[in-house]
């Protein structure tokens, strides 16, 4: 049987890892889904690393010989994350060659601690595309209102982003227009722009999670039994039709003449990328938001469980396309209910950084732990 993830790539979509797990490195666990699972791309985040590093001990030689250098917890941090890039980068550097620069990036998110701080953000943002020294590197930059500016200098400068907590229309729009404003401007500067690049990461479940709990308590406050099955059917719809609409979007913008003009000059498109695309409840199908936006000029960042899930039996179709107008429906009817787009987007960007500069806090209070026993067995 064909693995269904490799049916992904002849609609056009890349599927990209979400995880840096150097015990998956040292096994030759990655290199296999590399091999065998049409994995082109990897993304990271500060929640991934803390787990990887606080749950094994695959990183504790390296902590261990950092300790006896005298390196501090933000040095050791420092060391640990891009020894991993530096290595998922080079082992996907033919993919990167050979798709001449489409695919075969690995991404590294600034601190989230910058993310109202659009200096902060470019500062760091140009100190990690140095330190890694890899063509094929992206830096993470959220789309808070303080990073749309971060992302466009960090563009402008000839760096690839992935511009991560994308959650509504405007945020969208306000992402795709720091890019072309950033290709506009090399190319106005004679700079070349055919080897920059850039992916808008979308958030999709964590739209249902929130909306659906919203309608619980909806369907709870009512005894209208047509009311309650009229607010239960609408759950489970948001996220897929929010991303439906986003890609309408892409589609318009990148067929502008604004657009042709630079893909003459060499320009690739931004590609959507579906984040946070497993599946949170376990009523629904646990391939659900993998197979539901399935299209051409398309990223899927899957983790583990989902990666494993759909090469069981995930089906491919081009399905990021269906049923708009039922897509655009779906949103009306929440407005209708209530549930305001704009503030349930905003809810979920500000949890979103909240939640990273919490696993970061976490991942520094991990490795300082760490530092302080083994500092504690060195002494001794």
């Amino acid at each position: 049987m064909t693995n269904p993830l490799l049916q992904l790539k002849n609609q056009g979509q890349s599927v990209w890892y979400d995880n840096i797990d150097r015990a998956q490195l040292a096994s030759g666990q990655f290199k296999k889904m590399l091999d065998e699972d049409g994995v082109v791309g990897v993304t990271a985040n500060p929640t991934i690393f803390e787990k990887s590093i606080s749950a094994g001990h695959a990183y504790d030689q390296q902590i261990t010989e950092l300790v006896k250098e005298g390196k501090s917890t933000n040095e050791i941090y420092e060391a640990v994350v891009i020894s991993d890039i530096r290595t998922v980068a080079d082992l996907l550097r033919p993919t990167y060659d050979s798709t001449e620069g489409k695919d075969g990036y690995v991404s590294l998110e600034v601190s989230p601690e910058l993310a109202h701080d659009t200096q902060g953000t470019i500062n760091e943002a140009e100190r990690f595309w140095k330190l890694v020294d890899r063509p094929n590197l992206m830096i993470k930059i959220p789309a808070t209102p303080e990073g749309i500016p971060a992302i466009y200098e960090t563009l402008r400068k000839g760096i690839n982003v992935n511009i991560t907590l994308i959650f509504s229309l405007n945020s969208y729009r306000d992402v795709t227009d720091a890019y072309l404003r950033a290709l506009e401007d090399r190319n106005g500067e004679g700079e070349d722009i055919s080897t920059l690049a850039s992916v808008a990461s979308f958030f999709v479940s964590r739209v249902d999670t929130l909306v659906d709990k919203l309608l619980d308590d909806k369907i709870k406050a009512t005894s209208d039994t047509a009311e309650q099955q009229k607010l239960k059917g609408l759950q489970g719809k948001a996220a897929i039709a929010n991303a439906r609409l986003v890609y309408q979007e892409f589609e318009r913008i990148f067929s502008t003449p604004r657009f042709e003009s630079l893909k003459h000059a060499g320009a690739h498109v931004q590609r959507p990328l579906w984040a946070s695309t497993s599946t949170k409840n376990p009523a629904y199908r646990d391939v659900l938001y993998a197979e539901e936006l399935v299209g051409p000029d398309t990223v899927d960042t899957m983790p583990l469980e989902t990666i494993v899930n759909f090469r069981d039996h995930g089906k491919v179709r081009h399905s990021i396309e269906d049923d708009i107008d039922g897509a655009k429906a779906t949103l009306d009817a929440l407005e209708n209910q209530g549930i305001s787009y704009q503030q349930v987007t905003q809810q979920l960007q500000d949890e979103g950084v909240k939640k990273f500069a919490d696993s970061f806090h976490q991942l520094f209070a991990g490795i300082e732990s760490k530092r302080q026993a083994i500092a504690g067995q060195v002494a001794h």
